[in-house]
């Protein structure tokens, strides 16, 4: 059973990391942002309910994103276990989600941490948007999102330390040697 939470600021490389993961171990990767894009497009009445939110350019309520992870965690592919990418994003969901599955029987084997400077992570970001021609990523921006991160999941850090469930993992490598780290843990 490998129950694993990724963690780490924008530009670290958490969702491409937890794909390869994922694949090799045969698990699902649960990304919020596809739980949302699915439920979205399934019309199902949880995601009928976010769409309003995010029609309107709200967030999506903990809550709501938490019934969405229970109804996931819940179907068969994830029985041998699951990735979860993107959630937890702070401490209270982090309380939500020790309690959801306590209550699933599920226990997480590891937060994976990567750890990526803030410099290389705005190198990385600038360097994806020139690439993808995104005008979100410009540099104020980027370093606002990670001013953001840093402030409300830099606790979850702790949250997971202080359970002695957290591995951090030097991100700042090439995406082959970041992989082989990760594995490492894993397989441990």
């Amino acid at each position: 059973m490998t129950r694993l939470i990724f963690l780490g600021p924008p530009g670290a490389g958490k969702g491409t990391q937890a794909q390869i993961l994922a694949q090799e171990l045969e698990i699902p990767h649960i990304s919020t942002g596809d739980i949302l894009r699915n439920a979205k497009a399934a019309g199902t009445p949880l995601g009928l309910k976010a769409k309003g939110y995010m029609d309107r350019g709200e967030l999506v309520p903990d809550e709501l994103i938490l019934d969405m992870i229970r109804d996931r965690l819940l179907e068969s592919d994830a029985k041998p276990g699951w990735i979860l990418d993107g959630f937890p994003r702070n401490v209270s969901q982090a309380t939500f989600l020790d309690a959801l599955l306590q209550e699933l029987n599920q226990g997480i084997k590891y937060a994976l941490n990567l750890e990526v400077p803030d410099e290389v992570l705005v190198a990385r970001m600038l360097e994806r948007g020139r690439k993808e021609g995104r005008s979100d990523d410009k540099e104020d921006v980027i370093r606002n999102r990670l001013e953001v991160y840093r402030s409300l999941t830099a606790p979850l850090i702790d949250f997971y330390n202080d359970r002695s469930k957290l591995v951090s993992v030097d991100g700042d490598r090439s995406l082959d040697e970041v992989t082989n780290a990760l594995k490492q843990v894993v397989h441990h």
